[in-house]
């Protein structure tokens, strides 16, 4: 059983930047597609960006061009730079690894990322 460990969760001030990591304990055969999701209290959990294992990115209508997404195929980690975050951003994010294929779909414990003066 493959495990995600994110890192890089954190308080910041509106208009500031964070990074967040997440790395897989095992392989991912491809292909696949690594992302992250959110969930703010009281919301359902939603997309925020994925990529693929071939570097095909999707991100959300509300953090295009504020946010990121990468990933390092060799290290199997994919990453997610946060940039002029607001207070919506607020919620806990979630990294996600799934099989194209549907072989398999796993999930991070999540990081607190608060966005607050």
């Amino acid at each position: 059983q493959v495990q995600l460990v994110e890192s890089g969760g954190g308080l910041v001030q509106p208009g500031g930047s964070l990074r967040l990591s997440c790395a897989a304990s095992g392989s991912l055969f491809s292909p696949n597609a690594m992302g992250w999701y959110r969930q703010a209290p009281g919301k359902q959990r939603e997309l925020v960006a994925t990529i693929t294992s071939g570097g095909r990115t999707n991100y959300a209508g509300s953090v295009k061009g504020r946010f990121t997404i990468s990933r390092d195929n060799a290290k199997n980690t994919v990453y997610l730079q946060m940039n002029s975050l607001n207070p919506e951003d607020t919620a806990v994010y979630y990294c996600n690894a799934k099989h194209v294929g549907g072989y398999y779909d796993y999930w991070g414990q999540g990081t607190q990322v608060t966005v607050s003066s």
